[in-house]
């Protein structure tokens, strides 16, 4: 399909975008009908891969490069969003980094990349999109359900997660009377190349069986939920996190 602007068609930005739950929702989200900008950091060529797929499959997806801790970059990622399709309706925040040390092992180079990338990163996103996104968008936060478990080793990255969590609420209400609702969905362990890189199988079956549904769960899962919050069902649904984490907790 052509990548010409076409205002009739609502746009999502996907962060990152390249692989894993960000690809999951890029890819569901053409699917549903969406015109998408399929953001990464690095990973250029897959990216470019997942939008060749969508193109391949009728839909409409431009692939977009921006260090999302730079609030002039992010900027420019939200004036490519306008000029390849005519403005921005749905923001999805999924980028983000998770490295595990306990509190004690935590050095400042750890905390300040989770900050600049899952806070700083969400932050810029959210200033440019309260700004720019169109009357009746919607706005989804990746947030993760270790905001309740509370687990060892995750501390850093629970906390900027904690925050997500907070501007999301805040946000919602700071929208009023624009008809934009904002969520935050928290999943539980999901087979991912974050999640799994690094643990021994052992752990992994243990999580994927802690859950009343005993299964790990998959990216598709999470895009579903987020398909759901920026489609007409979702529309009553705002300032809340919803937790899919398949009744871990």
């Amino acid at each position: 399909m052509s990548q010409q602007a076409n205002t009739s068609t609502k746009v999502a930005l996907v962060t990152g975008a390249s692989g894993g739950i960000g690809a999951a929702i890029a890819e569901r989200l053409a699917h549903d009908g969406f015109a998408v900008i399929a953001h990464y950091s690095g990973s250029r060529g897959a990216a470019e891969a997942l939008v060749q797929k969508i193109i391949s499959a009728g839909g409409r997806a431009v692939a977009a490069q921006a260090d999302i801790a730079d609030p002039g970059a992010v900027a420019r990622l939200f004036d490519t969003t306008e000029t390849a399709f005519g403005g921005v309706d749905v923001l999805v925040n999924n980028a983000g980094i998770m490295q595990l040390a306990t509190i004690a092992n935590s050095d400042n180079a750890l905390f300040e990349r989770h900050i600049a990338v899952n806070l700083q990163g969400t932050f810029n996103t959210l200033h440019q999109a309260a700004n720019r996104l169109r009357d009746g968008g919607r706005i989804v936060n990746i947030s993760s359900s270790v905001t309740a478990l509370l687990q060892p080793t995750y501390g850093v990255y629970a906390a900027t997660k904690a925050a997500v969590e907070a501007l999301t609420s805040v946000l919602a209400k700071e929208l009023r009377g624009r008809n934009i609702t904002v969520n935050a969905i928290a999943p539980g362990p999901t087979a991912t190349k974050l999640f799994l890189d690094g643990k021994p199988q052992d752990i992994v079956d243990r999580l994927a069986k802690a859950a009343p549904l005993e299964r790990l769960g998959q990216p598709a899962d999470i895009a579903s939920a987020v398909a759901f919050l920026v489609g007409e069902d979702g529309g009553w649904i705002n300032g809340q996190t919803l937790r899919a984490n398949g009744g871990l907790i």
